[in-house]
């Protein structure tokens, strides 16, 4: 049974009442396979591994005695995952928590795994678990800021006049030796689907193969800048475009976007099974 839900049909960009107390019904799905087969990604044959790194900095409840208790969280969801959770009715979710009792911090996190868990794979024969981490404030101290590590494209003193996804800038040197690099950028930018709101965010591209043009890749990055997509569809989108264009043997796409209504979006696409990056934020996150 597939999911119908549109993103038009979602809170985005409409007066929103806020709940201050529970509604698992807030959350609201979205395939992926609508986007995915405008690309030509088949979903159930897909190209990549990886997972959809969320941060939530706003997430608060209240104990037994109704003192109010909080937390920042971190969730993986798998990008086999049939749907991905539109980020307003994330939120509006997370704010029903807010004069809700809970008896303690693991009922919190139980709560959160199961409800979104039923989310991203509703309409799906499968099921599997999503990671969900709660950090308490006195490790608040210990949460680190670090920029994705890489050779910076930024330094690169090129000419953009193109701001619509270009793959036709991507190109590598198929009559050199294979190389192994990490790129980086902080240039990313596109807008929400349906608001048209700015996403800025930076991207690691770390691969083996034919070397890439640099300036090209650049260029590429670039022109996402008035581009309409939702944050993972981008990151796959990057990942298609490298991996048709450049046909390297082994690729990685990280992308970090800064938060909005106290939630980050952290897609990772490889194509070999690797341990998933740590979701430590940028400094702009």
């Amino acid at each position: 049974m597939s999911l119908d839900n549109t993103p038009e049909q979602s809170q985005l960009g409409r007066a929103s009442a806020y709940a201050d107390h529970y509604d698992a019904g807030l959350l609201f799905p979205i395939p992926r396979a609508t986007q995915r087969d405008a690309m030509g990604i088949v979903s159930d044959k897909l190209p990549f591994f990886g997972a959809d790194l969320w941060t939530a900095f706003e997430l608060s409840w209240l104990n037994a005695r109704g003192k109010p208790q909080l937390a920042i969280a971190h969730f993986t969801i798998p990008c086999e995952t049939p749907n991905i959770i539109e980020s307003k009715s994330f939120k509006l979710y997370l704010n029903s928590f807010n004069s809700t009792v809970f008896a303690d911090a693991q009922a919190v996190r139980e709560r959160l795994r199961r409800d979104l868990g039923e989310a991203v794979w509703r309409g799906s024969d499968r099921s599997a678990g999503i990671g969900v981490k709660l950090l308490a404030p006195d490790v608040f101290d210990q949460e680190p800021v670090h920029e994705l590590d890489g050779l910076d494209l930024d330094r690169l003193d090129i000419e953009c006049s193109q701001y619509q996804p270009a793959p036709e800038l991507l190109s590598a040197d198929l009559t050199q030796p294979p190389v192994t690099e990490t790129l980086t950028s902080r240039l990313l930018k596109s807008n929400c689907l349906v608001t048209g709101q700015p996403d800025w965010g930076s991207v690691q591209i770390r691969y083996n193969g034919p070397p890439i043009d640099q300036a090209g890749l650049l260029a590429y990055i670039v022109s996402f800048r008035n581009h309409n997509e939702f944050h993972e569809p981008c990151a796959e989108r990057i990942f298609t475009d490298i991996w048709k264009r450049c046909q390297p043997t082994q690729l990685a796409v990280y992308a970090r976007y800064t938060r909005r209504g106290g939630l980050d979006i952290n897609p990772f696409r490889t194509s070999w099974p690797q341990a998933l990056p740590a979701n430590i934020r940028t400094a702009r996150q």
